[in-house]
């Protein structure tokens, strides 16, 4: 295999982008931050990455100590993908790219797939006045969780949360509005376009 290509420039921004510059890798970490992943997910939700791309990029990141595979235990007996804790670092990297893609991001062309825990990274900002509470986020198309606070300890998952504190009823349009900053949930749920509720509630 050749080797990996570089910048060749003795600089911290050049180093990175030979680490995580190459497309899908930085998807591959938005998608791995939701938790360990097998193969199989990944590939399910990375739609339009081949499969020798996906295999490709995932050993790169092993080569870049971004990403570990490990075995479940029987009985599940298979390999999973999770991001070493220098992968996990890149959190902030990929808030920071959502926060200036928010701006642009209009309706869903009809080419565009959509999974409802893509939301997450854009709506940490959103929901840190909740204080680091655990939200659980349902959307029609589907749910996910986070928890975000001036902690500065931010995390997210894919499905439901079995410590939600919160539950967080609303639609991608909201979602996006929320991320670029063209309202706040106080006011979404004012206007009836959210509805936030203690977890064990109704």
């Amino acid at each position: 295999m050749p080797r990996r290509r570089s910048y060749d420039q003795y600089c911290a921004a050049a180093r990175a982008l030979d680490a995580v510059g190459d497309r899908w890798t930085l998807l591959i970490v938005r998608e791995l931050l939701a938790g360990p992943r097998r193969y199989t997910d990944l590939h399910a939700d990375l739609p339009g990455v081949s499969t020798d791309m996906l295999a490709g990029r995932l050993k790169d990141m092993e080569g870049a100590e971004l990403v570990t595979r490990r075995r479940l235990p029987p009985p599940v007996a298979a390999y999973v993908y999770e991001l070493t804790a220098r992968g996990r670092d890149l959190l902030p990297v990929l808030r920071a790219l959502a926060a200036w893609g928010a701006p642009v991001l209009d309706e869903p062309r009809p080419t565009d797939a959509v999974r409802a825990h893509w939301f997450a990274i854009p709506l940490l900002t959103a929901l840190e006045p909740l204080d680091a509470r655990v939200v659980q986020v349902t959307l029609d198309e589907g749910e996910f969780h986070v928890r975000a606070g001036a902690d500065g300890r931010a995390e997210y998952g894919d499905g439901p949360a079995a410590d939600a504190d919160l539950r967080l009823l609303t639609d991608a349009a909201t979602c996006r509005a929320l991320a670029n900053g063209e309202t706040t949930l106080a006011d979404a749920v004012a206007a009836g376009r959210a509805e936030l509720v203690e977890a064990g509630a109704g």
